[in-house]
């Protein structure tokens, strides 16, 4: 059976080499290792050294030079939040983030995971929802899912070049206030050294 145990981030692997591409909803691309089945039938053997989320676009690296595997995203059922404003779409980005949602931020839209609750919050704030089924890649997130490749861009940095770090030993708490409840609290504990 063939191994693939490295992920290349998208646009760093060469395309030529592609020899089948995997489908998979976002659930199903947190691995470590796993037997999966390729878009054409390929059983192949995902075996990493450390559980890694795979992104659309992402290149699993067989072995033996025998090529790559591209990861797809599979298209789910999703919200899409627009706004009339960027202005006001940042606000709604704020408001998911501040609620740890996994979301995918784009130019003009946002796209979320169902959930009635969150939907008439956004709603009432004004924002505009609309179902649609589409792939769901969602940012990582400074506490949320790592891919450990520093040079992907939604791994130990962000997608906007923010530079890799690591975690490791230092205390600091983190309390959130609600904007729309300024007596609901959160507090996040965390002991993470920084390395630069």
């Amino acid at each position: 059976m063939m191994r693939a145990a490295q992920v290349i981030s998208a646009g760093h692997w060469p395309l030529p080499e592609r020899k089948a591409t995997v489908t998979l909803a976002h659930h199903d691309r947190h691995r470590r290792r796993i037997r999966l089945t390729a878009d054409d039938g390929t059983a192949f053997l995902l075996d990493l050294a450390e559980a890694t989320v795979l992104r659309h676009g992402d290149g699993l690296k067989l072995d033996g030079n025998a090529g790559y595997i591209e990861v797809q995203a599979a298209p789910e059922q999703l919200i899409e939040v627009s706004a009339p404003t960027p202005e006001l779409l940042a606000r709604l980005a704020w408001h998911l983030g501040n609620r740890h949602l996994p979301a995918e931020i784009r130019g003009d839209r946002i796209l979320i995971r169902d959930d009635h609750v969150i939907v008439d919050m956004l709603k009432g704030l004004g924002a505009s929802v609309a179902a649609v089924n589409a792939p769901f890649d969602p940012e990582g997130g400074a506490y949320g899912q790592h891919n450990h490749d520093p040079s992907h861009p939604y791994g130990l940095g962000s997608r906007y070049g923010e530079p890799a770090h690591s975690h490791g030993g230092h205390g600091h708490t983190h309390v959130h206030a609600h904007a729309d409840d300024p007596g609901h609290e959160h507090d996040h504990s965390h002991d993470h050294d920084h390395k630069h």
